[in-house]
C-alpha cells in the first residue's frame, strides 16, 4: 500500500526541482511581458506549463525523462531567443513584422484581410486610443505583438509646449524614498540623499515618516508626498 505522506513529499520535491529549473531558464531568456511575447514564446510557454504540471503531479512517470524533455524545450527557446537578437531574418520569422493597416489616411483592406482584422476591430482599437473617427488617423500599424499603433493626422495632433514656445526641462528619474512609512534605503544613494536629509524635509513639511504613504524626489530635487 502506497503511503500518502510519501506521495505528498514526492510531489513537493518534484515541484520544487522543476520550479528551480524553470526560474533558471527564464532568467536566461530575460524578462518579457505577456504583450511582448511572440507566437513561438506563447506556444513554448503553454507546452512548458503542461510539462511542468505533468512532471509535478504524475509521480508514476519517470522524473529524469520529464526533466530532460523540459530542459530541451527550455534551452531550445533560449537558443532561439538569443539567435533572434543577432539575426534579422530569424527575428522576423519568429517575432513577425509590422504591417501597415492605414497609410496616409487610406485603409489597406488587403492587409486587414491577411491579418484577420475587420473594420469593427480597427474602429474599436482606434477608440481605445482616443480616436473616435478613422478620418482622424493618418497611419496605423499592426505591431508584431498584436497591438495597433496610430498616428493622427497633423490637424488632429495636440498642441505641445514646444508649439507654444514654452521652455521646459525634464524632471528626470523619480525615486521612492518612503513607502508606507518605511525609508527605502536602496534608493538613497542613486537619489544622492541620506536619512538626515529626509528627516529634515519631513520636519519642514511638518510630517512624520509614519504619516507618509509615498515620498518621492526627482533628479531636480523636487519633492512630492502622499499621506496615508
Amino acid at each position: 500500500m502506497v503511503n500518502p505522506m510519501n506521495e505528498i513529499i514526492n510531489v513537493i520535491l518534484r515541484t520544487i526541482l522543476v520550479l528551480i529549473i524553470i526560474l533558471f531558464v527564464f532568467k536566461l531568456m530575460g524578462i518579457k511581458h505577456v504583450s511582448q511575447m511572440n507566437m513561438f514564446d506563447y506556444i513554448t510557454g503553454i507546452t512548458i506549463g503542461s510539462i511542468v504540471a505533468d512532471i509535478s503531479l504524475d509521480i508514476e512517470k519517470n522524473l529524469i525523462a520529464g526533466l530532460i524533455c523540459l530542459v530541451i524545450y527550455c534551452m531550445t527557446s533560449v537558443i532561439i531567443s538569443y539567435s533572434s537578437l543577432k539575426n534579422l531574418k530569424l527575428r522576423n520569422f519568429f517575432d513577425g513584422t509590422a504591417t501597415v493597416l492605414i497609410e496616409n489616411g487610406n485603409i489597406n483592406r488587403e492587409n486587414l484581410r491577411k491579418n484577420k482584422i475587420n473594420i469593427n476591430i480597427l474602429e474599436t482599437e482606434a477608440r481605445l486610443m482616443g480616436y473616435f473617427n478613422l478620418d482622424e488617423i493618418n497611419n496605423a500599424i499592426l505591431e508584431p505583438n498584436g497591438k495597433i499603433s496610430f498616428e493622427p493626422k497633423e490637424k488632429e495632433k495636440p498642441t505641445t509646449k514646444k508649439d507654444l514656445g514654452i521652455t521646459t526641462k525634464n524632471s528626470g528619474l523619480v525615486y521612492n524614498l518612503i513607502i508606507d512609512g518605511d525609508i527605502v534605503k536602496e534608493n538613497l544613494k542613486p537619489a544622492k540623499v541620506n536619512e538626515s536629509w529626509i528627516n529634515h524635509e519631513l520636519k519642514v513639511i511638518g510630517k512624520r515618516k509614519e504619516d507618509i504613504l509615498l515620498f518621492t524626489v526627482d533628479s531636480g530635487g523636487k519633492i512630492k508626498y502622499y499621506l496615508k
